[in-house]
Formats: structure tokens, C-alpha cells, sequence
């Protein structure tokens, strides 16, 4: 039989810490962020419904966007023991320039749509974490202001190939004269992809002030009220538009684009040249014959064409075909920074993050954005010394088991 004694209070004191009371109620929501899905959680609830799943969605059944993250969770991680881990270096180089961390922000369009602080607070946070930041040409923030916001970061600027081609070429000039690094050029957008969520909600830029989208800002009247008390929207590419998303990518994009212009693009750039969108092998190697420093696989976060090939799965095979002349890089389906380790043990150079950091936007502007990048980094480093390895150079293939 157990004996039994009234506890003293000498006992009680040690086990009785208050946890500090957080009086920034921004803060004190992205204290309970302690992974991407949770900053995912709270965006939706911050976020007016048709803003979140423009984030949130993919293109037609989102086949592409699920089938990506499914490979990343089912994926096998294979430890090496007994190392001294104690210190580990998550640097790497992208395009020949030393980054703290193996990612970097990728392009994402409408930025201040998800939070009135925009594309200025993730440069910022580019700036302050080390790492890239590729500016969107549907960006809501111009080239030149981007650049005044953060200007020792690394920006890059992507570019779509536009039916009207003076139009893209002031928009290279600009990039240039305000000091971006690099040109990024997508090109898995002839046409816009059909991005059903945004049809179903009456999604537009900017949003139009419909019954149902007065009732939706009953429910979040902070967004509502930051979007119409700061300033306009302004587009890094056009000076305005009035319509849905898909109406506004068919209108200016180029659909007879082909892989002569990749040379057009040479002549008026002369920086390093990043070609994001590239699906097969094939294609892998006819971009980087034409000159492109860098590759990206990608399906466009699945936001294009449904059941397209995930970019993990191919790339082991793009990687020995053109590693060796090219950097690779990789997006879609990234939610955790072991995703980042595994893609880079599979012969990956760096990684894009998207919707990570849009999570954290939503859910608490820079402070957001600055806790998403928190949440990577920690990740990455852990999984880096869990796995047995203390740079990046060390991870490869024998890290990782594709299912």
C-alpha cells in the first residue's frame, strides 16, 4: 500500500513558474506557431476566406499540390550515428554568393493582398535572415520601392514573358538599374491555370465589395480595415487592373513564347539568368544549352497543370544530368525544413519557399514572416544534426528513400 503526505509548500514553490504574460496580441499568436501548419491555422482565421485560398489553393482538383507534399511526408529519412553534431552549418552558395540558409523566398504575386505590410516585410526579413528574395512580376509592391525597403538583401526579380515584349524589357531595365542580382524567368504560364477556388469565391484584384465579401469582412475587420487605410495597391508591373486573376495572366502573358527568347532575354540582361518551371529532364537540359546559371524544378506550387510531375521525384535525375553545369534548385510542396534537407541530399543546390512565409504573413505581417523563417531554420539545423551531418555538402542521396 502507497503512503500518502500532504505535500509542503517547500515541495509545491519549485513546480510553480507562471509562464510570462505576452501583452502583444500578435505576438502572443505567433508564440503558438511552433510549425508551418500552425501558422497556416492561424491565416485562415486572419484572413478573409477568397485572400486565403488564392494562397491556399491549387489548379482544378489540386492533384499536383497534394501529390507534392505526399512525397515529401512519406519519404524516408536515413540517420548516420555517432557523429559530433554539436555545431552545424546550414550556409550554402546560390549563384555563386554565399546564403545563411540552404532556401530562399520565392516569388509570390499579390503580396500586400494577403497583408497590408507586403512584399516590404519579407524583404526585410530576406535581409535579416541572409537569404534571397525573388520579387514578383504581379508583385503589389514596385521594383524600386522593394529594393529601398531592404537594401543590402539579395533580390532577385521574376519575370513573365509578356505579349507586349517593351513592356518586359523596361521591366528588366528597371530591375537593373535598382540593383538586382539576378532575373528570374517562369515559364510554365502560357496560359493561366484553372484555379477553381478563386472562380468559386468571385476571387479579383483588388477585391470587389460584393454582399458576400461584405459579410466575410464582418468576420475579419482588421484585413479590411489595413487594405483600405494604407496605401493603394500598387503593382510592381502595371499600374492597375480590374478583374479576376486568370483574365489578367491570359491578357498580358505570351503564349508563343519558345526557347529562342531565352537568347532575347540574354541580350537585354546581362546578370545571372534563373529559369523556373522545368518539369523534365529534357527541358532541363535544353535551358541550361541555352544559357541558363540556374534551374528551377517546379509545377508552380501545382497552381498550373493538375497531375504535372512533382518536382522531388525528378529530381535525382535532373540533377545528374545537369548538376554539373547548372545550379538546381526546387519548389512545391515545402512545409517543413527537413523537406529542405532531403531535397538538397537528393542533389538539389538550395530550395524556394512560398506559401511558408504567406502563412506567416497572414498570421502576423513581418513578425510573421520572420517567425516562418524561424520555424525553417530551426528545422533544417535539427534535421541536419539528427541525420549525423554538419554541412550541407555532406548530405546525399544515401540520406533519403523515395517511397
Amino acid at each position: 500500500m502507497t503512503d500518502r503526505q500532504i505535500p509542503r509548500w517547500s515541495e509545491l514553490k519549485p513546480l510553480l513558474r507562471a509562464k510570462p504574460v505576452t501583452l502583444n496580441p500578435t505576438e502572443r499568436r505567433l508564440e503558438k506557431a511552433l510549425t508551418i501548419a500552425d501558422l497556416r491555422r492561424i491565416a485562415r482565421l486572419r484572413t478573409p476566406r477568397s485572400v486565403f485560398d488564392y494562397t491556399d489553393g491549387a489548379a482544378e482538383a489540386e492533384i499536383s499540390l497534394r501529390r507534392a507534399r505526399a512525397l515529401f511526408a512519406q519519404l524516408e529519412l536515413r540517420p548516420s550515428i555517432l557523429h559530433d553534431v554539436s555545431e552545424v552549418d546550414p550556409t550554402t552558395t546560390m549563384l555563386g554568393a554565399p546564403s545563411a540558409q540552404p532556401f530562399a523566398f520565392a516569388p509570390t504575386g499579390f503580396t500586400r493582398m494577403m497583408n497590408h505590410e507586403g512584399e516590404s516585410a519579407v524583404v526585410r526579413v530576406a535581409e535579416r535572415a541572409g537569404i534571397p528574395y525573388a520579387l514578383s512580376t504581379m508583385g503589389t509592391t514596385s521594383i524600386e520601392d522593394v529594393a529601398a525597403a531592404a537594401p543590402d538583401a539579395r533580390k532577385w526579380f521574376q519575370l513573365y514573358v509578356w505579349k507586349d515584349r517593351s513592356s518586359g524589357e523596361d521591366l528588366v531595365k528597371r530591375a537593373a538599374a535598382a540593383g538586382y542580382e539576378a532575373l528570374m524567368l517562369t515559364v510554365d504560364v502560357p496560359v493561366a491555370g484553372a484555379r477553381l477556388r478563386d472562380v468559386r469565391n468571385g476571387f479579383t484584384i483588388p477585391p470587389s465589395l460584393t454582399a458576400k465579401t461584405v459579410l466575410d469582412a464582418a468576420a475579419h475587420p482588421a484585413w479590411w480595415i489595413n487594405l483600405l487605410t494604407t496605401k493603394p495597391l500598387e503593382f510592381a508591373s502595371l499600374s492597375e487592373w480590374q478583374g479576376t486573376v486568370a483574365e489578367l495572366l491570359n491578357k498580358l502573358f505570351d503564349p508563343t513564347m519558345t526557347i529562342d527568347d531565352l537568347a532575347w532575354l540574354r541580350s537585354i540582361w546581362s546578370g545571372p539568368l534563373i529559369v523556373k518551371g522545368i518539369q523534365t529532364v529534357d527541358d532541363a537540359r535544353r535551358v541550361v544549352d541555352a544559357g541558363a546559371d540556374a534551374i528551377v524544378l517546379s509545377n508552380h506550387g501545382g497552381r498550373q497543370l493538375d497531375r504535372a510531375p512533382v518536382p522531388l521525384r525528378i529530381l535525382p535525375e535532373v540533377a545528374a544530368a545537369v548538376g554539373d553545369r547548372t545550379e538546381v534548385y526546387l519548389d512545391t510542396g515545402i512545409t517543413n525544413g527537413a523537406d529542405i534537407v532531403a531535397a538538397l541530399a537528393l542533389g538539389a543546390d538550395a530550395c524556394l519557399v512560398g506559401r511558408a512565409y504567406l502563412y506567416g504573413l497572414m498570421a502576423g505581417g513581418e513578425r510573421g514572416v520572420a517567425r516562418a523563417a524561424e520555424i525553417l531554420t530551426t528545422e533544417v539545423r535539427r534535421t541536419m544534426q539528427l541525420l549525423g551531418v554538419r554541412t550541407v555538402d555532406e548530405l546525399n542521396p544515401d540520406h533519403v528513400r523515395l517511397p
